[in-house]
């Protein structure tokens, strides 16, 4: 199977006065389509780094990644929005929902750039809040607004998932439900989903596992039978 992402040699450098902070350090990888993929690390590994860099809201400061064909490294700021529009759906840990729109609208806002998105209605009700579509976020709970902006991300159909730290500030069972969700979206419609945490327990559910540490990859391990999130316990 070909890569969708392909890393070599990947370094982003950030210039702190006299300082340079080397974020990553000649990290080597691919990830192939339907995979997911959890990126362990403690904070100021760089793991928010390399999703930034593979979602193209940043570039490389050294070495080359790729989009099968499209080179994320070099690719002009018009190449990377359509990038970002079409192929990339993004989960951060606090929602960022816009406040003044219903769950609806927030979904919707995203299913009107797409080409080929799915049902904003049903993608509420897959994430158990088809009842709650007319609600504003202040009128939802903090897992609840989580799933809608799991909801407003998948909606766009994107061939990659991105999740920085998307249980980080939900209790247990909300962790659950939005786990099972990604899992769900990555098997039955083959898509790709990179989630990054510093939780070791959710490495469970993914088929493989990077370990990054002081921005560089550690090593790379692999599931061969990825757990439901349910049997997951931390």
């Amino acid at each position: 199977m070909e890569p969708i992402i392909t890393a070599k040699n990947l370094c982003k450098f950030y210039q702190m006065g006299e300082v340079t902070v080397k974020a990553l350090q000649g990290v080597d990888f691919t990830i192939c389509p339907g995979e997911f993929i959890v990126i362990l690390g403690p904070s100021g590994s760089g793991k928010s780094t390399l999703l930034n860099l593979i979602g193209g809201m940043d570039q490389a400061s050294k070495g080359e990644l790729y989009y099968k064909d499209l080179p994320l490294h070099i690719a002009t700021p018009q190449k990377l929005t359509l990038f970002r529009r079409h192929t990339v759906g993004f989960v951060f840990q606090f929602y960022n929902l816009i406040p003044n729109l219903t769950a609806y609208e927030n979904v919707y806002l995203a299913a009107e750039i797409a080409r080929q998105p799915l049902s904003t209605q049903e993608m509420l009700e897959k994430v158990g809040l088809g009842d709650r579509a007319t609600h504003f976020p202040a009128q939802l709970s903090g897992g609840e607004q989580q799933r809608v902006a799991l909801a407003r991300a998948i909606v766009k159909n994107p061939e990659i998932l991105l999740c920085d730290e998307p249980t980080g500030a939900l209790d247990y069972q909300t962790s659950i439900h939005v786990l099972q969700l990604l899992q769900h979206y990555c098997q039955n419609y083959r898509k790709t989903v990179i989630l990054i945490t510093h939780n070791n327990a959710i490495a469970k559910i993914a088929n493989r596992i990077f370990y990054l540490k002081d921005g560089r990859l550690n090593r790379i391990e692999t599931n061969e039978q990825p757990l439901p999130p349910e049997k997951v316990t931390w």
